[in-house]
C-alpha cells in the first residue's frame, strides 16, 4: 500500500497531532483570504482530512461542507469538530465525483490532496487532476474563489517543489489552469526536540527524524504553496 494511503487509512490521530503543530505563525488563513473572503461564505473543502481548513474557517464561514476519501480521517475530523463545539457537513467521497450542486460554493479549497494523484495515478495523473479541477469549477460560483494548497518542502530554508513530478503539477496549475502562487512559511513548532522527531518520523521517515535531531529543529521549517484563482 502507498505510504500516505496507509497513514490516511490507519493513522489519522497521529496525523492530526502532526498537523496541529504546523503553521505556528498563522500564515495560512490570511493567504486563503487573499484569494477569497471566508467570512459569510459557503466553503467547500476537498481532501479535508482531519479538518485543518474547516477548523480555521469555523465561526467565520456561513456554511461548511467537507469531503474526503478516507473514513478514518473523517472520523478524526468529527472528533475535532466536536472538540470546538462546531457543526459542519462531513461527506465521505471522491473529489473526482463531487456530490455537490452546481455553483454551491463561494470558495472551494483543496489542501495537500490533489498532489497525491501524481504518484497514485502515474500516466493518468494529469487527466485525473483535470477531472478534479473541472468539478471544482462546476461547484464554485462565478466570482468565487478556488484555493489549492500543497507542500513546498519540509526541512528547507527556502521554498521549492519537493519532487520533479510535483513541480510539473504546480506548473500545470499556473500555466494551464490560471492559478497564481503564493509562497508562505508554515513552520511546525514542537515542545521539545524528541517530540519533534517522534512526531515527524511516522510521516517523513526515520532518516528525516534523524535530520530533525541533527539540526535541533524544535521549530521545523516548512514551506507551503497556496494557489488561487477567481472563477
Amino acid at each position: 500500500m502507498d505510504h500516505f494511503k496507509h497513514i490516511y487509512r490507519k493513522k489519522a490521530q497521529a496525523y492530526q497531532r502532526l498537523v496541529a503543530a504546523e503553521d505556528v505563525d498563522g500564515n495560512l488563513f490570511p493567504a486563503i483570504e487573499r484569494v477569497a473572503p471566508v467570512n459569510g461564505a459557503k466553503l467547500l473543502d476537498l481532501g479535508s482530512g482531519t479538518g485543518r481548513i474547516p477548523l480555521l474557517a469555523n465561526g467565520k464561514a456561513a456554511e461548511i461542507i467537507t469531503l474526503d476519501l478516507h473514513a478514518s480521517m473523517l472520523h478524526e475530523q468529527q472528533e475535532q469538530c466536536n472538540n470546538v463545539g462546531a457543526r459542519w457537513k462531513i461527506i465521505q467521497g471522491d473529489m473526482r465525483e463531487l456530490p455537490i450542486g452546481k455553483n454551491w460554493a463561494d470558495i472551494t479549497t483543496a489542501g495537500w490532496a490533489i498532489g497525491h494523484f501524481m504518484s497514485w495515478y502515474g500516466d493518468q495523473a494529469k487527466s485525473q487532476i483535470n477531472r478534479v479541477i473541472e468539478g471544482i469549477e462546476r461547484v464554485t460560483k462565478s466570482g468565487g474563489g478556488v484555493v489549492i494548497i500543497e507542500s513546498l518542502t519540509t526541512g528547507s530554508l527556502t521554498p521549492a517543489p519537493p519532487s520533479d513530478h510535483l513541480a510539473e503539477y504546480y506548473t500545470w496549475l499556473e500555466d494551464e489552469w490560471g492559478f497564481t502562487r503564493q509562497e508562505i512559511q508554515t513552520d511546525y513548532q514542537f515542545n521539545s526536540l524528541e517530540e519533534a522527531a517522534a512526531s515527524v518520523e511516522f510521516f517523513f521517515g526515520t532518516e528525516f527524524a534523524d535530520k530533525v535531531r541533527a539540526n535541533n529543529w524544535v521549530r521545523l521549517p516548512e514551506w507551503t504553496g497556496v494557489w488561487g484563482k477567481t472563477i
